[in-house]
């Protein structure tokens, strides 16, 4: 049995890409919805940085990128290749991060390597890309 507890099936990468740390668009609300509405703002202090990446873990909800561990809440735009399917643009948030590299105990005294980077949640993905990446975690779990 499995100790997978994530709800999402996904497929290993290794998909080079460049992350950019993107801010929101601005809302203009009516004076009584501004007066109850709250928002999820992303982390601003490092909006337009640019910097390269690896996807190296992909499900039809997220992402695992390595890189730079971005603030928790950062919302990005990126871009990878995927296999039988061409270049997919995504926009997500960071909802974790591993600050650095780490080495934990796996089955068997094997040791995990573990890199650091971070998981996005997808915002915005394109319908089509989605359906691939689903097919193609459904053939690699068959």
């Amino acid at each position: 049995m499995s100790n997978e507890k994530r709800s999402a099936a996904r497929i290993v990468l290794d998909a080079p890409t460049e992350i950019e740390t993107i801010g929101q668009p601005g809302q203009t609300l009516h004076e009584n919805l501004a007066e109850v509405y709250e928002r999820v703002s992303p982390a601003a202090d490092q909006a337009g940085k640019r910097f390269e990446g690896v996807v190296r873990d992909l499900s039809t909800n997220g992402a695992f990128i390595t890189g730079e561990a971005l603030p928790l809440l950062s919302r990005v735009t990126f871009s990878f290749p995927l296999t039988g399917y061409g270049q997919v643009d995504a926009i997500g948030w960071v909802l974790w991060r591993r600050t650095g590299d780490c080495q934990i105990p796996g089955k068997d005294g094997e040791t995990i390597e573990l890199a650091k980077g971070f998981g996005v949640l997808f915002e915005a993905l394109p319908i089509d890309a989605r359906v691939a990446i689903h097919d193609m975690v459904r053939a690699a779990s068959e």
